[in-house]
């Protein structure tokens, strides 16, 4: 049974990441994240990792891709675009390089026999339940007491970045249009 439901929910995940990679309309790639996200939280339920599971389906699934749905729908990014015009000379070779240097930095270690980080062995600092409290308590100290200020900065930072995008990408109302027409008519 467990390889079933592994076959199943990696299928899921395979087949909603090419649709993310593949999907022309922004909405249909965003709805394939979610479906992507839900396969990875069914194979963390098979991995006995719960905690991980519901984070994946809250936060991610539920938070993180409603956020994009939500930027997608308010700019209206789903009209197409012109691909053969390059706004940025050299971001494709720069992208093809850097996806060059990280499957380097996968492959590598595994060439040259230091693949013991890649293989899943047990961690040289010890295990993460140590004592009387579970995984989910040490983590919540840990998350909330020791790192509660890189916490609140990360989520200022991820609201101030849709912000942004929101003032970036936004069109001109009605009126600001009409202004913008009768000063390029001169």
């Amino acid at each position: 049974m467990d390889w079933v439901v592994f076959g199943v929910s990696a299928a899921v995940v395979l087949v909603g990441a090419l649709g993310v990679v593949t999907s022309r309309n922004p909405v249909h790639a965003a709805l394939s994240l979610v479906g992507t996200l839900f396969g990875i939280a069914i194979l963390f339920v098979a991995q006995r990792a719960d905690f991980l599971a519901v984070v994946q389906v809250i936060v991610y699934a539920g938070a993180i891709v409603v956020l994009f749905l939500f930027v997608i729908m308010l700019l209206g990014v789903d009209q197409a675009e012109n691909l053969e015009v390059d706004p940025l000379v050299g971001q494709r070779p720069a992208a093809v390089g850097l996806g060059l240097a990280g499957l380097a930095c996968l492959l590598l270690p595994i060439a040259f026999g230091k693949w013991e980080w890649l293989s899943g062995q047990p961690s040289v600092v010890g295990p993460a339940h140590t004592g009387t409290d579970p995984n989910v308590t040490r983590l919540a100290r840990a998350l909330f007491a020791r790192y509660l200020l890189p916490f609140e900065a990360t989520s200022v930072l991820l609201v101030i970045a849709v912000i942004g995008a929101v003032v970036l990408a936004r069109r001109p109302l009605g009126s600001e249009r009409l202004d913008e027409t009768v000063r390029e008519e001169p």
